[in-house]
């Protein structure tokens, strides 16, 4: 069979991963300050981007010299610009990428019924929402009310206890390793070596620095922070030093091993963890630290009506911005080389897919959060313990939409409900099978199950993991012992020999 040459014509579809593309699925997963930031950014650089005013409109617009516009071309640009120019712009976008928007961001969807969740507050337009702007008004109340931070309070006194310059240098480079808790986070010989200074200079630098308020900061670790502390109170024996070197016996409640290694009986050894106990193992949290933010939730839900649930979206998490398309036009009459009208091309369509991508993404985020709602009715109701086996598939079926969209959304998101602020992925717990054939149980639910059971239990009677798995069973849990010690660890609760040791040192203490 002789082979030939020969033209043959095949049609197939493809999804092309456009910049563009790339910027509508990135926009899904930043949470609300990293949308912030992204959209100040675009502002800087985008000039047809600009934010809106509180009634929806355009906030200022930049001026430029150009010829007045024919009256025509006026009456054609009187009516609201953003609904003239949106779609024609989608359409010229979808054509020269190739791609269609609604790959990224499907418009249509399952309504959500009213007797289960009511969604409401999302605008109508990306010009009527609120929030993403910032002042850059001077505020003097800022330095007013601002923290002394711990390094902040170690230089000023160093500044008044060294006054050789080398040695302060030596001094001001260790506050600048010591963490937030008070503790130096680097290795001396390592600081000897950068600064090319003696070792023993920098030890004795170190010691001066531990000689400051708050006491006990500037140590490498917990033994050497408590014994600074001792040491002030002229507390530090040898009695002591032996207790201080053996913290680890101490955390283990193992009071016959501390006694018999610090010589003493057993009201001293009592005594003397008392004491210790009434020292902070982290002393420089008593000053401020650096920013912390506030955690501003994207969701809010509330009753509704007849036992229905209000879903809406908060709108101070939502960025306003506009496509200036009145200063486009003006623009585009006065460019007239060809790098000025493609510059302009881009910068417009770029800005429109912007605001498209940012009201698809205000959409997705409150129809994921409804079915979420609606899949936990009985956690908004009841708590915890009534947290319903969830999984990504189940929302994105019932929402029509991919399940790595549904992760992506359910990323760095936050939902303010009746039982607290808890971040979407809370609500996604897997399965843990019911005995009896019952319905499943969230795991959640089951690790709340299993913390209260040993909340409740008392010195005498100490629950075991195989104790735990048989009060599961009778409550129709089916687990394995494994499976117990598993999440009993993942809470930090010890086992059940520690937990005895501890309750009866803290009743013994007591009494």
């Amino acid at each position: 069979m002789a082979m030939t040459p020969k033209l043959e014509f095949r049609q197939s579809q493809s999804l092309v991963m456009t910049p563009q593309l790339m910027q509508a699925i990135k926009l899904l997963q930043l949470s609300n300050m990293e949308l912030v930031a992204y959209v100040e950014a675009e502002l800087e650089r985008n000039p047809l981007l600009e934010r809106a005013s509180e009634d929806g409109g355009p906030a200022e617009s930049p001026e430029i010299e150009a010829p007045e516009p024919p009256a025509a071309e006026r009456d054609a640009q009187s009516g609201d610009w953003l609904e003239q120019t949106m779609e024609p712009s989608r359409a010229e976008m979808e054509t020269r990428l190739d791609t269609d928007l609604g790959n990224v961001f499907p418009d249509d969807a399952p309504a959500v019924r009213a007797t289960e969740t009511v969604a409401a507050g999302l605008p109508s337009s990306p010009g009527e929402w609120s929030g993403g702007e910032r002042s850059e008004d001077y505020n003097p109340e800022a330095f007013l009310t601002a923290q002394t931070t711990l390094a902040d309070h170690l230089e000023a006194q160093l500044a008044v206890a060294e006054t050789h310059p080398a040695r302060r240098l030596i001094g001001l480079h260790l506050i600048g390793l010591i963490d937030e808790a008070g503790y130096l986070t680097g290795d001396i010989a390592q600081v000897a070596e950068q600064l090319a200074a003696p070792l023993d200079e920098v030890e004795d630098v170190l010691r001066l620095i531990q000689s400051f308020e708050p006491t006990g900061v500037g140590a490498r670790n917990l033994a050497e922070c408590l014994a600074l502390q001792l040491k002030e109170r002229d507390r530090y024996d040898p009695a002591m030093q032996a207790l201080v070197e053996n913290l680890e016996l101490l955390a283990k409640h193992d009071r016959n091993a501390l006694k018999r290694i610090c010589g003493v009986d057993a009201a001293d050894i009592a005594d003397m963890i008392g004491e210790i106990r009434r020292l902070d193992p982290k002393p420089g949290l008593a000053f401020g630290s650096g920013v912390v933010h506030p955690l501003v939730p994207d969701v809010y839900v509330r009753p509704g009506p007849e036992g229905t649930w209000l879903v809406e979206l908060n709108s101070e998490t939502l960025p306003r911005v506009l496509v200036n398309q009145s200063y486009h036009a003006t623009v585009a009459k006065v460019a007239k080389s060809a790098e000025d009208k493609s510059f302009l091309a881009e910068c417009l369509q770029s800005a429109s897919w912007l605001t498209r991508s940012l009201d698809q993404r205000a959409r997705t985020i409150l129809k994921v959060a409804s079915e979420i709602v609606r899949q936990q009715d009985a956690f908004l109701l009841h708590g915890v313990r009534h947290l319903r086996p969830l999984n990504l598939r189940t929302v994105a079926d019932a929402i029509g939409m991919h399940e790595s969209t549904v992760s992506r959304v359910t990323s760095n998101k936050y939902i303010s409900t009746p039982r607290g602020v808890v971040e979407m992925k809370f609500f996604f717990s897997s399965a843990i099978s019911a005995s009896g054939g019952g319905e499943a149980h969230s795991a959640e639910a089951v690790r709340h199950r299993i913390k209260s059971l040993i909340d409740a239990e008392s010195p005498d009677d100490i629950l075991s993991d195989d104790t735990l798995v048989q009060k599961l069973k009778d409550d129709g849990i089916d687990i394995a012992r494994r499976t117990v010690a598993k999440y009993r660890e993942g809470m930090n609760i010890p086992s059940s020999v520690q937990r005895r040791r501890e309750k009866q040192a803290l009743r013994s203490e007591a009494s």
